[in-house]
């Protein structure tokens, strides 16, 4: 599996693949314990990620308002990550200013993920790389609502 550039089906076959690991008490490496973390936090997605031959061609449709979970657990480790490196140059400050909002953690990294997701949908619309200025703004527009 690429780390960098992914298919659906290894994203989702990682995130299956983790949580029997994690469910049958077998030892996880680095990434593995973060998606862990993610997947606890959002029990909403455990019959999903039991289900593997069920769930492994699902689509979803956000426009008729379904969340595909597979991508928001996807975000989830990618602002954790950004988060631990402090990069893009600012979001851990942003972050933490967050769980003070919320007081609460998970509600603070949502905010960030509304923030990623539409940066990358910008992107893509436009045809563009990812505007970090721009995101930034999001996230500190998150803290500070104008």
């Amino acid at each position: 599996m690429s780390l960098f550039n992914p298919s659906r089906d290894q994203v989702r076959e990682f995130f299956f693949n983790t949580w029997h690991k994690f469910k049958q008490n077998q030892l996880l490496e680095g990434v593995e314990k973060i998606a862990v973390q993610v997947m606890q936090s959002h029990p909403e997605y455990h019959a999903i990620l039991g289900n593997a031959k069920r769930y492994m061609q699902q689509q979803y449709f956000p426009e008729i308002g379904e969340t595909n979970p597979f991508l928001h657990m996807s975000l989830h480790m990618s602002v954790l990550e950004q988060i631990s490196i402090n990069q893009p140059i600012g979001i851990t400050t942003v972050y933490q200013q967050l769980i003070a909002k919320h007081q609460n953690e998970l509600d603070a990294q949502h905010e960030l993920i509304d923030c990623l997701a539409e940066t990358i949908w910008q992107a893509q619309r436009n045809q563009q790389p990812l505007d970090t200025e721009n995101y930034l703004l999001l996230m500190q527009q998150k803290v500070t609502p104008h």
